[in-house]
């Protein structure tokens, strides 16, 4: 249970950028769900602010947030990224995480969404993970951003996608706390 004391209407308004009357429309509209103090007033708690902000991903005062790191699953099988989100989700640390379906996609959403730790599989269309590792580690903006590799094809490609600059691979099936405890890791 989350014990952060519920925003006010104001702290919600300058969070977002937007008015007081802004976010009671939020509210009123069931965006944002809120409750009522015995004084009539307001509030929000942190867990129903962070699923208003994923849902309609406004731009926030990242500072204000700085447990929030950012992650970007990249794979082309849709249940194995539904089963890293649920693993990011469970681990209880408020994760903003995105999703690509392929490696070009992906280096286009690094541009916009600035991640902490990419989760990349290796063998994708398009642009593999090999690729998407050489361009992420060789360009002076994005060479920090601590990668991740997955794949189910053993130890040629762990070895050569760790050449290719991932801070760590890991096969698949993916075990779900050795996954964790790896994040966990990347992201100290």
């Amino acid at each position: 249970m989350d014990t952060r004391k519920p925003y006010t209407t104001g702290e919600i308004a300058a969070l977002c950028h937007v008015t007081i009357n802004a976010v009671k429309k939020w509210i009123a509209s069931g965006k944002i769900e809120a409750f009522k103090t015995p004084g009539g007033h307001f509030r929000v708690n942190h867990e129903g602010f962070v699923k208003f902000l994923e849902k309609y991903k406004l731009d926030i005062k990242e500072d204000l947030f700085p447990e929030r790191k950012k992650v970007l699953i990249i794979d082309d099988e849709h249940d194995i990224v539904e089963f890293i989100k649920g693993a990011l989700e469970s681990m209880d640390r408020g994760y903003l995480v995105e999703t690509a379906g392929d490696g070009y996609e992906a280096l286009i959403k690094v541009g916009d969404f600035k991640p902490e730790l990419l989760v990349l599989d290796i063998r994708m269309p398009k642009i593999d993970g090999f690729e998407v590792c050489r361009r992420i580690k060789g360009d002076n903006g994005t060479k920090d951003i601590k990668i991740l590799a997955v794949t189910a094809y053993g130890s040629d490609d762990i070895e050569k996608i760790i050449q290719c600059g991932a801070d760590y691979c890991m096969p698949k099936p993916i075990k779900l706390k050795e996954f964790q405890k790896n994040v966990q890791k990347l992201l100290k």
